[in-house]
Order: structure tokens, then sequence, then C-alpha cells
């Protein structure tokens, strides 16, 4: 994969730099910027170097050009980030963008609008990639969030530009990711959550060949308890999902999954419902479970805090309602804490480190949740091969 290091002198040459400021709006303003900053490093450095920035992102999933999915918000918080003038192209490409590049000086930046406006952004036209390459003589990728699909601004335009390279946040990503799989500081501990067992079936497969111990939580959970006949109330348990979990624990092969011993329960996922903790895992008829209970949260803080290496991808419970939040709490914390190598795969897991206010303190913290899943997999990821 060629990085910064490798694209030589660029003062005066148009960069197209595609980033991932995929990032929440809120009342016509970016209400989370951690995307935004996350890309600050690459920027400045292109900046420094004298290139004339051509930034491109998507942002959300627009059926047209609808205004709500404008990147205008993004072009003015990155001004304020940068302390440039961030100029917002009226497209994504035409002859109206083609004179903004030509104007753009060493060191400035200009922002294409969502390339998602171009339907043949997704389907990776190669029309589309071309147009987008002629407004660059180098293609920088930054998006690791990104980096899983095989689109226009991601795989096709590396085709139209014969100079390309990853970006310092793309390259970090991949670098951390892989030295995770390939000699991770031992022991190495996956604590994996979320929703679905599906979702996840081919990482907790990964990690039963390369960690020395795997805790899951989280509705990810009940699948589990379902296999072993334990009774799971109204929780979240796709039948798909326990066909899957009664083959992981039915194999031999790889190391043993652990389950929480405790669970908390209520009638309903409810800001106002009344929480009981249950000691054990069997779910009362008519209640379902909604967060691991304080031993089993107890016992991971207690695996997190003696691993060399820590993974966490998933929430413990529904974390955003706060009478289900302290196992996910108490896990952060615990991750946060941690003497080892911490790597969070985004995604909830981010969003959680956020909310409790220990993002920084995390050895690293993935942009991209999918991307760093698939990754993990063992697959290969499109915007990624196409920067070797």
């Amino acid at each position: 994969m060629r990085t910064l290091r490798d694209l030589g002198d660029v003062g005066g040459k148009r960069v197209l730099l595609r980033v991932d400021f995929n990032v929440p709006i809120q009342d016509g303003e970016v209400a989370d910027d951690s995307r935004i900053k996350a890309a600050l490093p690459t920027i400045e450095e292109l900046r420094s170097r004298g290139a004339r920035l051509v930034v491109v992102s998507h942002l959300g999933r627009p059926k047209d050009r609808e205004p709500k999915f404008s990147m205008r918000p993004v072009a003015a918080r990155l001004s304020e980030l940068t302390g440039a003038e961030v100029k917002l192209a009226p497209d994504v490409v035409g002859d109206s963008v083609d004179e903004l590049v030509d104007g753009l000086e060493p060191g400035s930046i200009l922002l294409l609008e969502n390339v998602r406006y171009e339907p043949g952004e997704t389907k990776n036209d190669p029309e589309l990639a071309r147009r987008l390459g002629k407004l660059a003589d180098v293609y920088v990728n930054d998006a690791f969030g990104a980096a899983h699909r095989a689109h226009a601004s991601t795989e096709g335009v590396t085709h139209a530009v014969g100079d390309h390279a990853a970006g310092l946040l793309l390259e970090r990503e991949v670098q951390t990711l892989t030295r995770l799989l390939e000699n991770p500081a031992r022991p190495l501990v996956a604590v994996l959550g979320g929703a679905k067992v599906s979702d996840k079936i081919a990482v907790i497969e990964r990690f039963r060949q390369i960690a020395d111990r795997i805790l899951i939580g989280g509705a990810m959970c009940f699948p589990f308890f379902a296999a072993q006949g334990h009774e799971v109330g109204s929780s979240l348990c796709a039948s798909e999902d326990v066909e899957l979990a009664r083959r992981l624990l039915a194999s031999d092969q790889g190391t043993r999954i652990e389950l929480p011993v405790d669970l908390v329960v209520a009638d309903r996922l409810a800001a106002d419902a009344r929480a009981d903790t249950v000691d054990g895992v069997d779910v009362p008829s008519g209640m379902m479970g909604l967060d691991i209970g304080p031993r089993s949260a107890h016992a991971v803080g207690e695996a997190v805090t003696s691993a060399g290496t820590v993974f966490w991808n998933g929430p413990m419970g529904a974390f955003e309602v706060e009478p289900f939040a302290a196992g996910t709490r108490a896990v952060a914390e615990a991750i946060a804490a941690a003497p080892g190598t911490t790597v969070v795969g985004g995604g909830d897991s981010g969003a959680a480190l956020a909310r409790f206010g220990w993002a920084d303190q995390v050895t690293h913290l993935s942009t991209g949740g999918g991307a760093s899943l698939e990754l993990l997999e063992g697959k290969s990821l499109p915007g990624v091969e196409a920067l070797a």
C-alpha cells in the first residue's frame, strides 16, 4: 500500500482527497465532528506540502439531491477546524467544479458536494470515476470507513489517476488492525457485543483462531443462551442466530466462548422502566435482557486489565438508555484504564466511549465499524487494495 511518503513533491499539484465526513447533522450544523478531526493530520500534511486540495466525501444516503444531505455544514466546520477558507463546490463534477479546481492556490481547500448525489458513485461507474480523476494529479484515500466499498470515489478513481496513496488515517487503521491479527501482545482478549450473531459470525470465528479469550455480551448473548436451553423471555433472539450460536458452541476448535453470568432485565426498553438484576441467565417470561449484570461486567473488567491486547466491538447492553448503561459503562471504563494495547472497533463502541468521556483514553479508536470488521474477518478491502 502506497502512503504519503511515497508521493514525493506535491507542491502545486491537485490532490483529490477522499475522506469520511459522513457526520451527523443537527439543525444545520455538524453535531459530532470526530470524523472531520480524524482527517485533519492528512489535510494539514498535504497543505503544508503545497498541495491544492480537492476534498470529496459522502454524507448519508440521499435518494436525490436532497438539501439535508448537502456538505455545506461540513464545509463550515472544516473551515473552523483548519482556520482556512473552505469553498464548497456546487456539484461533484462538471464545468463549475473544473473552474473552481483550476482557481485553487497551493494549500487551499475545495470541498465537493456530496458524492452520493451522483447515482454512479455506489455503482462504481467508470465514467464518474474518470470525471473525478480529471480533477486531480494525485489521489489520496483517507476514508477508512468507506474502504470496504468498491465505489467510484474509493476504487474506480484509482484507475483514472496515475499517482495514488493512503492518507495517514487509513494507513494507521490498516497497520493497527493488521498488527492485532498478526502480532498482538498477549494475552489477546476480544470483547464482542451488539445485537446479532449473524453480523459478527466471521469475526467470532476469526478470534477463536487467534484470541486467548473471547467474552460476549449485549443482545448477542441471548442466541447462545437459547442454544444452551435457557429461557430468554422476549429478548432479541433471532432463530437463525440461535442456529449459528449452537454451531459455535458445539465446535471444539479454537478459543472457548465466555458468556455473561448475570443480566439486567425489564419489561420494556424505556428510560422509566424498572430494571431488575437476575443472578443467572434465565430471563423471566414477559421480560427482556437489556444489559449484562454487575458480576459479568466485573469479569470482563478483570480480563481486560490483565490483557496485553484488547479488541472491543459492540456494547454490552442498550447503553443509550440510562437504566441499561451500567454494563457498557463499566467495560468502557476498564478498557480506558487498561495497561495493554486497546483497540476499539468504532460504531456503537466508539459512541459509548464518547458518551462516557473516554474516547481519548484508548490506543486506537477505529473510524470504520464495517471496514474494521471486514479487515479482521480476513476480507480484502477494495479501497485499500486499489492503493497497492
